[in-house]
Order: structure tokens, then C-alpha cells, then sequence
């Protein structure tokens, strides 16, 4: 009788380990969170802005290379009393802006639906747990 080695089990076990300690140490990908607010000032050196949300609460932002501007052109155009929408992960290094794009836009192409503010409607009953 021929016998098959035993390494068959510890390679799989092995295997499943490596794999399960690989899942556990990634760090969890953040959730994105969703912020109305006006522009109080911009660090063109830093690549950040400083905004005030509705409820007043201020925030320092940091975009890079891959922020998405919408309807905006880009960062240079964000100025003191714009009013905008960002959607940011929260990073070690702060919140880094993934979308920035003027309020009131929708989707819908025609532009803000309600002559200005948000277009959350019904003061943001419906704008999901990460909005602020």
C-alpha cells in the first residue's frame, strides 16, 4: 500500500488562516458622510476648506487628486458663502472630500427643485444616518 502524505490538511488550514487573519487586519473601508454647508475659507497650499454645516458645526475638509467636483469647476472655484454638498470619508488625517458639489442640483437636470437651499425637502427627515 502506497501512503499519501498528510500535508494536504495543515497546507488547508494554513491557507484558511492566512486568509481569515488577511480579512480581520484590513482596516474596514468608512462610510461616506454626507455634509451640507457654506464655504468659510479655503488653504489653497493645504488643498483644504473650512465649512459651517446647517446645524452649525465646522468642518476642515482636505481634497486630492481624487475628488470629484460637481457643477463646480474644481477647487479653485470654492469661495467664502458658497453653498455646498460634500460627501467625505473620515481618514487619520481628517475628513478628505470624495464629492463636492453645489447644493440644490438633485439630479434632475432641471436644477434646484425648491428656488434655492437643500434638496433634501422636510429639513432633512429623509437624508439617511450619515448626513449632517
Amino acid at each position: 500500500m502506497h501512503r499519501q502524505p498528510r500535508l494536504k490538511l495543515p497546507l488547508v488550514l494554513a491557507l484558511v488562516t492566512a486568509l481569515a487573519i488577511a480579512l480581520l487586519a484590513a482596516p474596514a473601508q468608512a462610510a461616506l458622510r454626507h455634509v451640507d454647508g457654506t464655504v468659510l475659507s479655503k488653504d489653497s497650499e493645504n488643498r483644504t476648506f473650512r465649512i459651517v454645516t446647517e446645524n452649525g458645526n465646522r468642518l476642515r475638509i482636505k481634497v486630492n487628486s481624487t475628488t470629484r467636483f460637481e457643477r463646480i469647476g474644481g477647487f479653485a472655484a470654492l469661495r467664502k458663502g458658497l453653498a455646498i454638498e460634500v460627501d467625505a470619508q473620515r481618514t487619520a488625517n481628517g475628513l478628505l472630500a470624495r464629492q463636492v458639489e453645489l447644493q440644490g442640483g438633485g439630479g434632475s437636470g432641471g436644477g434646484s427643485d425648491d428656488g434655492g437651499g437643500d434638496d433634501h425637502g422636510g429639513g432633512g427627515s429623509d437624508d439617511g444616518p450619515n448626513h449632517t
